[in-house]
């Protein structure tokens, strides 16, 4: 008997007909000889509606009160899906973060999982029951309410999977697996039959919204593969999985863009060892997350240090800088906040030339300027103008014939 977690996001889940097929759909699965834990988020805008109410009480809440808020839309969820289950006559249960002692670190609003008390699951499944579990949420050592961030129910599933050795985490979406690009932006997008927890780490840590990159981290380490799916119909998604030889021929995989984005710059900062590490862990401390980093020599005595940050981080960021510009002797501090990163991602590149020059032309001939360049072994960025944004994406999605499917690409030879 197989372990099957199946994650139900809140468009799957946002009303009494759309639960009773997210439970119709862990009945199958149960029917089938598997054991069956399933994960839910909030319903439909239910979180933004809570952070709304919140707002209107207190523009700046505690993010202690705001976790123990927002804990509720998805234990209202997971309520609701175990009654659905016992009115089909199905043996079910439903437990909250702390209840099957899912602990986090205490960083409230976006804690990271610890560890999990499996144990606690596999007694219910073992006396035939489906278990619902509440998404996006945990507890910590001080017993307090935490929750995992935006898009946390991804995480909780695929650390539940890797805690049960599940053969399988399925996440149900409205859409119908990973494709190439955003189709919304580039309409000509195909769906990938599988991709590479690498490549999806980088897509979903560029602004491919479909996964959570911290979920794809807890995949690629336990090895649990990730089935992303429609909750609208029984049609094979996209495997999430590890890379496989045939992989290397396909140059680039994917491309994307980053809109909500600010880029700091430190402008003449003391060129001597330990000025970077002052910065970058005072930026820590302020719990800000630090995306691409780049540092220019300009003079033997002086440097440049730039870095990309999430528009949300934005104000702590620029407050954590200007209370170490003075002990790093910085210049001056240059911000842009009209930006967007457009990448392309591809284990192909590891083995293939040619890439950046191929990305570079189609954005010099769709006369977008490229503000600065990050890359790694699978990924290439460029920062470009926020007005040029989807301009650009469409060059590049265009440039590697990400309208057709990968059998049917010119590859390289």
């Amino acid at each position: 008997m197989g372990i099957i977690v199946q994650k139900f996001g809140g468009t799957s889940v946002a009303n009494a007909d759309k639960i009773r097929r997210a439970a119709t759909r862990a009945v199958e699965a149960f029917k089938k000889g598997n054991q069956v834990v399933a994960v839910a988020s909030a319903r439909g805008q239910q979180t933004d509606e809570l952070i709304a109410d919140a707002m209107e009480l207190n523009p700046n809440p505690p993010r202690r009160e705001m976790d123990m808020l927002l804990s509720t839309g998805e234990q209202q969820t997971v309520s609701l899906f175990a009654m659905a289950l016992d009115a089909m006559g199905q043996k079910a249960i439903s437990f909250n973060g702390s209840q099957i002692r899912m602990l986090t670190d205490g960083v409230h609003t976006r804690a990271r999982i610890i560890s999990i008390d499996a144990d606690v699951i596999r007694r219910k499944l073992d006396t035939g029951h489906i278990v619902i579990v509440a998404g996006f949420q945990g507890v910590d050592a001080e017993q307090d309410i935490t929750t995992l961030g935006r898009g946390g129910s991804d995480t909780s599933a695929v650390a539940l999977a890797a805690a049960l050795k599940a053969d399988v985490c399925e996440i149900y979406t409205d859409v119908d697996g990973i494709y190439t690009s955003d189709p919304r932006k580039f309409p000509g997008a195909v769906k990938m039959a599988r991709i590479s927890y690498d490549e999806m780490l980088e897509l979903a840590s560029l602004g491919a919204g479909v996964m959570h990159s911290r979920s794809i981290e807890f995949g690629k380490k336990y090895g649990v593969p990730i089935h992303v799916r429609s909750s609208l119909n029984n049609e094979p998604g996209t495997l999430i999985t590890h890379e496989v030889p045939q992989m290397e021929g396909i140059l680039v995989s994917g491309a994307t863009i980053q809109k909500d984005l600010a880029k700091l710059s430190l402008i003449g900062v003391d060129n001597k060892p330990g000025n970077a590490a002052k910065i970058f862990s005072h930026l820590a401390k302020a719990k800000v997350i630090v995306n691409d980093i780049i540092q220019t020599e300009i003079s033997a005595e002086k440097a440049n240090i730039s870095f990309t940050v999430g528009s949300g981080d934005l104000a702590d960021a620029r407050k954590a800088i200007d209370e170490i510009s003075e002990e790093v002797h910085c210049q001056g501090v240059f911000i842009r906040d009209d930006i967007a990163e457009v990448s392309v991602v591809g284990v192909g590149m590891r083995s293939h030339y040619g890439v950046a020059e191929k990305m570079f032309k189609a954005l010099a001939d769709a006369q977008v300027n490229i503000d600065s360049i990050t890359t790694s072994e699978i990924r290439i960025s460029c920062i470009v103008s926020l007005a040029d944004g989807e301009k650009a994406l469409v060059a590049v999605c265009e440039a590697f014939e990400l309208d057709k499917p990968a059998s049917e690409r010119k590859q390289p030879k």
